[in-house]
């Protein structure tokens, strides 16, 4: 035998032996096949099927945190957060507080001057006639806010039409609280016990306006 002729069987040795080894690697392709997909064919999604919705959003705990969902107050503040999206209720709460014993000291100490901005014009005009009447009967008030202990949020309304919010806070405070006649006798309070008082303040306020400011519009207990 001759060497082309050898070197010709073990060329096809070598193929035959390299055909095998891909068959037992790549295993066969028998019957029906899927035709190979294009290039330029967009990616089949192969990510896990769901099967429930999406649901986007849920409760604002900044609401559900200090009025039942799905109230009336609830609504009425999820509104003004629409109007305003700037807008935090726990912020609000915040600041109330030291609303609450600015315009209380600013009445009990017998001047407005400070807290008339953020009084309406009707309540503003009620605590002045009070400090007058004060004044005419010869009472002086000695105060001092100790702090206050709770704050809640009782009710909030939202007038679409006019885009005004409405929020009554509830504050329970103590504070030591006496008043003086004209001859510095105490007849109300008491200068050495300490006063735990309940007050319900309304705040209103035009959402979205550039007057960040509150006004208190009515007080109740």
């Amino acid at each position: 035998m001759n060497s082309n002729m050898l070197q010709i069987l073990v060329l096809i040795g070598v193929a035959v032996f390299l055909i095998l080894r891909l068959r037992s690697v790549l295993g066969t392709r028998e019957g029906f096949e899927k035709k190979p997909m294009p290039l330029d064919a967009p990616e089949r999604d192969v990510s896990p099927r769901r099967d429930f919705e999406v649901i986007e959003g849920g409760p604002d705990n900044d609401i559900i945190d200090h009025v039942p969902d799905g109230s009336d107050s609830a609504k009425a503040l999820a509104a003004m957060k629409m109007a305003e999206p700037g807008f935090n209720v726990s912020e609000f709460l915040s600041g109330s507080r030291g609303a609450y014993e600015w315009i209380l000291m600013a009445f009990e100490n017998g001047d407005l001057s400070e807290v008339q901005n953020f009084l309406s014009e009707e309540l503003y005009e009620a605590f002045d006639e009070v400090i007058s009447q004060r004044a005419e009967q010869g009472l002086t008030v000695e105060a001092e806010f100790i702090g206050v202990r709770e704050t809640s949020l009782v009710e909030a309304a939202f007038d679409r039409d006019t885009s005004e919010g409405e929020i009554t806070v509830r504050f329970v405070a103590e504070l030591v609280f006496a008043v003086r006649n004209a001859e510095g006798e105490i007849v109300d309070g008491d200068s050495t016990e300490i006063k735990r008082q309940r007050d319900a303040w309304t705040f209103a306020r035009i959402m979205g306006s550039d007057d960040p400011n509150w006004r208190l519009v009515a007080t109740g207990e």
